[in-house]
């Protein structure tokens, strides 16, 4: 399966009971926003949550960023109330939690449909639990709906026992697992988060390993680390100009009747001909996406 252009970087969580966060995100270069209405919010605060992630919705403005919404568990007060009111918006995906098996993402994509939810609105499911990974294989096959899963790796390392490491030596089995799912089905994959905000070079350390796992890009829980995880998760200069150069050698090998070239002393074909050219969609589509920050 392709490996998607559109940018996927970084994807900042934003408490929904917090309207100005909602409307500082409009401004923020973030290539994804994770409006969330479960971990971050009291019970008490909920439902008003929810109205205000609505509003701040229906106001749009967020021009080409992926918007998710990150919704209770359908079997908690306020999941199905959740969806009903999300399913009315222009959010891109429903995040659901706590996903471990067929049937939670089965469960959510039929009260969407009943909700009214577009057909293309998606689901995006938190990967969390031991179950999880055990049926991951299963999770990413379960409807035509889904759109990518998100590591919520603090709960895994709970739930497994484990502790958190420099290395992600615990989780890389874990990690490893989800991104061939989701490789093999075509979705979307992003890393977990990294806890402490005052180690930089441990977050950007974390970034460099997810982005050799294969991920897309980085879930965030503070703006400040924007910058580093769109460095890490985007090509460079230099990945740019190298791609071109691979598209035009492959190009004239073509032309010549050839099905290999070399560049540089090194063999191209048509595989890195075909990543060559996803990274310049990339680059193009990060480009669009960086003129919306600064208009």
């Amino acid at each position: 399966m392709s490996i998607s252009s559109r940018p996927r970087r970084s994807f900042l969580y934003m408490p929904g009971s917090n309207a100005r966060a909602l409307d500082k995100g409009r401004r923020l270069a973030a290539d994804a926003l994770i409006m969330d209405l479960e971990d971050s919010i009291a019970p008490n605060a909920k439902t008003e949550s929810r109205t205000t992630i609505t509003v701040e919705l229906g106001k749009g403005g967020y021009g080409r960023r992926e918007i998710l919404v990150r919704i209770n568990a359908l079997d908690t007060d306020w999941g199905r109330d959740d969806i009903a009111a999300i399913a009315r918006t222009s959010a891109d995906a429903i995040l659901v939690p706590k996903v471990s098996s067929v049937s939670d993402v089965l469960s959510v994509d039929s009260a969407m449909a009943a909700a009214g939810a577009p057909d293309g609105m998606a689901i995006w499911c938190m990967i969390e639990s031991p179950m999880a990974i055990l049926n991951i294989r299963e999770i990413a096959a379960a409807s035509p709906r889904l759109g990518g899963f998100v590591m919520g790796t603090s709960d895994l390392v709970k739930d497994l026992g484990a502790l958190h490491t420099t290395e992600r030596l615990p989780l890389v089995t874990s990690l490893g697992m989800t991104v061939l799912a989701a490789r093999a089905h075509g979705l979307a994959i992003i890393d977990g988060v990294h806890l402490d905000l005052d180690d930089d070079a441990g977050f950007k350390a974390s970034c460099r390993q997810g982005r050799e796992f294969g991920f897309d890009g980085k879930s965030l829980i503070h703006p400040k680390t924007l910058a580093a995880a769109n460095a890490v998760f985007g090509p460079t200069e230099n990945d740019i100009s190298h791609a071109r150069k691979v598209i035009d050698a492959f190009d004239a090998a073509i032309a010549d009747g050839k099905g290999v070239a070399v560049l540089d002393g090194k063999l191209i074909e048509n595989l890195h001909a075909e990543t060559a050219r996803q990274v310049l969609a990339l680059a193009e589509n990060i480009a669009a996406l960086d003129a919306d920050v600064a208009a």
